[in-house]
């Protein structure tokens, strides 16, 4: 996720919640257009049919998969050309972590889920430039994807780093809800995980309501961790620390994130990084 996506109080990082509201999707995202500088541009234009899917699309700018449209075996064989393990990162942002990751593991596939145009731009500019073969990438809503998986078609999910929406009115555009749990753990196979971190306490306590309770997924850390019991929003998070706490068990850092700039800035303003990782059972 970006520094400048954050900042956006009403951004978000890749994907929409598929609760009802009134009719509507709540998406964990506002779409922005974003003109692109000529080096993003010169990176769409060199290497945008080598790794963004854009056959997954209703339509050219649009963000909701094909009508009939399932994410198959076959479909990944046919797009990465073999059958090795599959990870999604929901909301790859620039690209960093899922491009290192994808150099560092040449036995592994990876997909990058991101709606903005700028991010889509620098993870192919990231990925051209080293010449990799073993990513894509799709401009598509995450949850309306995961909804049309094949069961058992990945490996790992991740979720790093998800628009906050601090807001007490806004916690329901989290992207991390209980149908997307549902659908992810559908996706993987045995023994998959769904990893996630996020440097906000308040989007930890959001994550052990949304998951702990869950029996189709089991919560693989082994670090205690003393959070609020209540939640806070934007205009009086101080309050927290003052909040009744319980303890929570969460996971050692994921080894396998590079340390970006972004989580380096949270670092450095005194934000505690919360991992996760949830086993599909």
């Amino acid at each position: 996720m970006t520094e400048q996506n954050r900042n956006l109080e009403e951004s978000g990082n890749g994907g929409a919640a598929n609760n009802p509201l009134h009719g509507r999707k709540v998406l964990s995202f506002v779409r922005r257009s974003a003109r692109l500088d000529a080096r993003l541009q010169r990176a769409l234009d060199n290497y945008a049919d080598e790794y963004i899917l854009s056959d997954i699309a209703l339509s050219e700018g649009s963000l909701d998969p094909c009508e009939g449209f399932v994410f198959s075996r076959d479909y990944v064989q046919g797009q990465w050309g073999n059958d090795n393990p599959l990870t999604v990162e929901i909301g790859s942002g620039q690209g960093e972590n899922v491009v290192a990751a994808a150099a560092e593991h040449p036995e592994r596939n990876f997909l990058a889920l991101e709606v903005y145009d700028p991010g889509v731009a620098h993870t192919v500019l990231l990925a051209g430039k080293r010449g990799l073969w073993n990513l894509r990438v799709a401009q598509i809503n995450a949850p309306e994807l995961f909804a049309v998986m094949e069961p058992g078609v990945l490996d790992e999910v991740w979720t790093f780093f998800p628009d906050p929406w601090p807001k007490m009115r806004h916690h329901k555009r989290r992207i991390v809800q209980p149908e997307l749990a549902r659908d992810v753990h559908a996706s993987l196979g045995v023994d998959g995980v769904w990893r996630i971190a996020t440097d906000i306490e308040d989007y930890a306590l959001h994550v052990h309501e949304v998951m702990d309770a869950r029996r189709d997924f089991e919560n693989l850390g082994t670090l205690t961790v003393s959070l609020p019991v209540e939640h806070v929003g934007k205009g009086n998070a101080e309050s927290a620390a003052a909040l009744p706490h319980a303890d929570f068990m969460e996971s050692e850092r994921f080894d396998g994130r590079v340390l970006t700039n972004f989580e380096k800035k949270g670092l450095a303003a005194g934000r505690v990084i919360h991992d996760f990782a949830y086993r599909a059972v």
